[in-house]
């Protein structure tokens, strides 16, 4: 990875910050950076000058939007995958990790769960089980890798999971959140779900908005970590490289830290 940040550098170096100045940066990026990216881009536009137009949503889709000819700059991907997919392409440069989350359980209020007890509600035929769409967003990708590990430890977990899971976000057709909160909160309280997986820094979001809801950790024998994957496109602007290394300096990393996400890029 180390590599593909110098040659994100590299190029970088070779365009005056004074260029940035007129130019938007297209971002793509995972709903689940929404906070933290916001942020990192309002103090990018205050530092440099430049704006940035934000496009939030699953990674999968968004990915499959550039690679159909859609205009973007920079994709930053709740997995490595997808960005991966871009620059073999050859439609981006060098994919680097810059944050990584892991799944959690956001549980409704009143619902007894515990870690060493969640298999057993998410198997639970009375519990309703919401997680987002596989493919289409990575975090419906890392709940089916739960359901793997289940199966591990009860024999018929992954069918009896993959059988009940509701894809309730992240799909082509799935209902976009209520403006300004999060889908997963919301749907807690409107009773879609009792449980829902989601990346620990969605369920704090949502715990913020509907402080009655819990959050759970998946026991170590259910983790699943997720990898976020940076890519900068082929022909974007001089802002846009600019963009990708404020997201990787110090400050960049300290933002995505303070919203939840381990930042593997920050001096330790």
């Amino acid at each position: 990875m180390r590599a593909s940040i110098l040659a994100i550098v590299s190029l970088a170096a070779l365009m005056p910050m004074a260029a940035c100045a007129d130019d938007t940066v297209l971002l793509h990026a995972a709903g689940s950076l929404r906070g933290a990216l916001t942020e990192i881009a309002t103090r990018f536009e205050i530092e440099t000058g430049s704006k940035v137009q934000a496009k939030f949503g699953a990674s999968g889709l968004l990915s499959d939007e550039i690679a159909g000819g859609a205009k973007a700059e920079v994709l930053a991907s709740a997995n490595l995958e997808h960005p991966q997919a871009l620059a073999r392409m050859k439609r981006s440069g060098p994919v680097v990790l810059f944050a990584r989350n892991k799944l959690c359980a956001l549980v409704r209020p009143g619902l007894a769960v515990t870690p060493a007890s969640i298999l057993d509600r998410m198997l639970d035929p009375q519990i309703k089980l919401g997680t987002s769409t596989p493919k289409a967003d990575p975090s419906g990708d890392y709940a089916w890798e739960v359901f793997s590990k289940a199966e591990r430890i009860k024999p018929g977990a992954f069918a009896a999971l993959d059988k009940k899971a509701l894809q309730l976000v992240g799909g082509p057709s799935s209902p976009p959140p209520p403006p300004g909160r999060t889908a997963y909160g919301a749907l807690i309280a409107q009773g879609a779900a009792d449980i829902f997986l989601t990346y620990c820094t969605n369920a704090l979001a949502a715990q913020k908005e509907h402080p009655g809801q819990q959050i759970v950790a998946l026991p170590d024998a259910l983790a699943v970590a997720a990898d976020y994957g940076l890519t900068v496109m082929n022909d974007a602007s001089p802002a846009a490289h600019k963009f990708a290394l404020f997201i990787l300096s110090t400050e960049g990393e300290k933002i995505l830290a303070a919203h939840g996400f381990a930042a593997p890029n920050l001096p330790q």
